[in-house]
């Protein structure tokens, strides 16, 4: 028997085009706002992936490459089972 999948609610933290300040951005949503140091971005992207039933978020690094993530709500699958 199929079950729905949700999606997970993905946030990304990523340094604005100049590198002075930082941006929560929502994926496939309009959602963007931007903060003066990392740190808040980061807490702020939490407590709203916490918020969700299935949330995620992705951090980058200065550079643009992906530092760490955090999900929260239930784990992803684990493939292969």
């Amino acid at each position: 028997m199929a079950q729905a999948t949700k999606e997970r609610i993905v946030y990304h933290v990523v340094p604005n085009s100049s590198g002075e300040r930082w941006v929560v951005s929502q994926e496939r949503a309009e959602f963007r706002r931007e903060f003066d140091t990392k740190e808040e971005a980061v807490q702020f992207a939490k407590e709203r992936a916490r918020k969700e039933e299935l949330g995620q978020v992705k951090v980058h690094k200065k550079d643009g490459n992906m530092e760490y993530e955090s999900t929260y709500g239930e784990d992803p699958p684990r493939y292969p089972s």
